[in-house]
């Protein structure tokens, strides 16, 4: 059948075993030195792998591969104690997976010999009526989906920037990755902002900060189809429309990391060299880092 599986660009893959942890099905191993997908069978494709991998060796395809299968993977996993049958439903759930959970439900119903946790806790925390217990790892489970309020200060006159309207500094339309035309004569020898399609709602001075004459383009590493579009794309504004430098701006969440991935394929694949700089913004909109890479 064909499904969406993990790829493994063996060039990139430094072997570093970062996206390890977050593979809670077991799919993922270092082999040679190299992380290896080791069984179709494990791999369930929702990429919460991709975000881990400081090299952006990872990416999801769509090929011909065996089925996913729950039941082997609740198999393997009842061995890694509690909070990670707890992350990896968790995962499944935020991703819609109905027909997984109750597979693995059933699974731990039947097989009550086969581990030593109590069900309840895990039926507990699927219906958010308690958190998983402190573990020294979180790196899986869709962290990036995890609910949270955002507290900020109240509003006042001596906080906000202006007075009146805040324009807009986008110079061209449209933004989503699929929709742009490297051709266009707007991106000729401009500077271009690649942000994920997050990063404008959590942070308010985005195009003060960002976007001030330069271009744009917009996607999301996680849920994006077509993404070898989006790499066809960077490599054509960089050879033909000769971008002169690519902003990535990402959100803190693990599964934000595959955009700058993306955009370090791009200029390696690319003949021209251009400078690229990195900027992650955590979900309250603070910029966390800024670094040309």
């Amino acid at each position: 059948m064909e499904r969406d599986v993990i790829k493994i660009d063996e060039d990139l893959c430094n072997g570093c075993g970062e996206c390890i942890p977050a593979c809670h099905e077991g799919a993922l191993q270092i082999i040679d030195g190299k992380a290896r997908l080791i069984s179709d069978l494990m791999c369930d494709g929702l990429g919460a792998c991709l975000g881990h991998c400081p090299q952006g060796a990872m990416e999801i395809e769509k090929r011909e591969a065996e089925p996913y299968n729950e039941t082997k993977v609740m198999e393997i996993m009842v061995d890694k104690g509690i909070n990670t049958v707890i992350a990896h439903l968790k995962h499944l759930k935020d991703h819609n997976e109905t027909e997984f959970v109750k597979e693995a439900m059933g699974f731990l119903k039947n097989n009550p010999d086969k581990y030593d946790f109590d069900l309840q806790e895990i039926i507990d925390a699927m219906h958010n009526k308690v958190q998983a217990k402190p573990m020294a790892h979180q790196g899986g489970g869709c962290p990036g989906s995890q609910a949270r309020e955002i507290n900020r200060p109240a509003f006042t006159m001596q906080n906000n920037a202006s007075t009146g309207p805040v324009n807009s500094e986008l110079k061209q339309w449209p933004v989503q990755m699929h929709l742009i035309n490297p051709g266009s004569s707007f991106f000729q020898e401009a500077d271009m902002v690649l942000a994920a399609d997050c990063v404008p709602f959590a942070m308010g001075n985005f195009h003060q900060k960002f976007l001030k004459n330069k271009v744009l383009g917009i996607a999301c590493p996680k849920l994006d189809d077509g993404q070898d579009t989006y790499l066809n794309k960077l490599v054509s504004l960089i050879n033909d429309a000769r971008i002169n430098s690519l902003t990535v701006v990402i959100m803190q969440v693990p599964c934000c990391g595959g955009l700058m991935g993306l955009a370090q394929q791009a200029v390696q694949l690319a003949s021209r060299k251009i400078p690229v700089k990195r900027a992650i913004i955590s979900v309250e909109g603070e910029v966390l880092s800024e670094d040309w890479i």
